[in-house]
């Protein structure tokens, strides 16, 4: 069961949320602040990809270093897919760049974003949250705008007793309920900020809240255990091998790296050999080529749906695989590693450093 207010109080509610982001809205290098004309389309939905199971610290840097190196949505669909790949890497969750370069080419194609949700919907990579944030942000549309932070709120404020997952078509429907006719982008991101300032997920600063007095689930005395949510299932412990290659090469020490295949996890990116591990099944601990191989020890990383303990051995000479390239270790901060492989490169060099200083 849910609590619902009065009709009446759905327009007072939006009215005392955007009164308050008019004093309190982020300053974000992708908004708009209120008042101010609506942020370039571009802008807006690189935002949101980028936001995508990613927090805003997080994502700051790296939206202010693809919007000076591609400034526009052209620029990007001119870029090499080679080169967003490597400017997405440590931001995870790599279908997401793929699907930037996809949808960037298309809108170039088209010569610009279309405007309404059902339009952005069709672009590679959007779907109903990012289509609706779109249109209410850059557009000035009607758009119901839900994320976890929405979720929350809307959870709190009318008291949802039903747990996630199966609560959100409920929270769906009383967002749309609360959502001005005028505004609604800007009714979004005030949702948005008031998740993550006022109402968080432990402790939430109930007496700075502009909506307590119609917050069905401060009057439970116990807001916090709002929304509900169903116990999660034990995430699986997998194990594999990153292979560290190394060389003499003509201008210094090199290293054997490879493309990861485009449907695998971490799709495309530049990596080290691995034992063909996946978030299903245990790698085969099998080497890409015979010889005497060193373990280095490993390091572990989480992925949505497995923990991965990936142990880092290295092998010496100018032997190497097929289907890759050699790369040189001075540069290596520039090849674009995922985080996980980052890691395995971080170890292997730390090794070489203690065996230098050893000899």
């Amino acid at each position: 069961m849910t609590a619902t207010p009065q009709a009446q109080s759905a327009p007072q509610i939006a009215a005392d949320l955007l009164g308050w982001y008019d004093d309190h809205a982020r300053r974000l290098p992708w908004r708009a602040m209120p008042g101010e004309e609506p942020t370039d389309p571009y802008r807006v939905w690189l935002s949101e990809i980028m936001l995508q199971q990613t927090t805003v610290a997080a994502v700051k840097p790296y939206f202010e270093a693809f919007t000076v190196r591609w400034p526009s949505v052209d620029a990007l669909a001119a870029a090499s897919e080679e080169d967003v790949m490597a400017a997405w890497a440590g931001l995870g969750y790599y279908s997401r760049a793929r699907n930037l370069i996809a949808c960037a080419r298309l809108v170039a194609e088209r010569c610009g974003f279309p405007d309404t949700e059902e339009g952005l919907r069709d672009l590679p990579g959007i779907g109903a949250y990012t289509a609706a944030a779109i249109a209410a942000i850059a557009f000035g549309r009607r758009a119901v705008v839900v994320d976890a932070n929405v979720e929350r709120v809307v959870s709190r404020l009318f008291a949802i007793t039903e747990p996630l997952p199966a609560s959100r078509p409920t929270i769906r429907e009383r967002a749309d309920q609360i959502t001005p006719e005028h505004r609604s982008g800007d009714f979004a991101q005030a949702m948005m900020d008031l998740g993550s300032s006022i109402c968080t997920t432990r402790a939430p600063k109930c007496l700075l809240c502009p909506l307590s007095g119609d917050c069905a689930a401060r009057k439970t005395g116990d807001p916090a255990r709002f929304p509900l949510k169903l116990a999660k299932k034990p995430v699986p412990e997998r194990t594999g091998r990153a292979y560290w290659i190394e060389r003499e090469g003509p201008a210094g020490r090199d290293v054997w790296l490879v493309q990861r295949p485009a449907k695998a996890m971490l799709g495309g990116m530049r990596a080290l050999p691995d034992d063909g591990w996946s978030a299903q099944s245990d790698g085969s601990c099998m080497p890409p080529i015979a010889g005497n191989w060193t373990e280095l020890g490993a390091v572990r990383h989480g992925f949505t749906h497995a923990k991965l303990t990936l142990t880092v051995v290295r092998y010496e000479g100018d032997r190497a695989p097929d289907g890759g390239e050699w790369w040189p270790v001075e540069r290596l901060d520039e090849a674009g590693l995922p985080t996980l492989f980052a890691k395995a490169a971080t170890l292997a060099l730390a090794a070489d450093a203690s065996q230098d200083f050893a000899a």
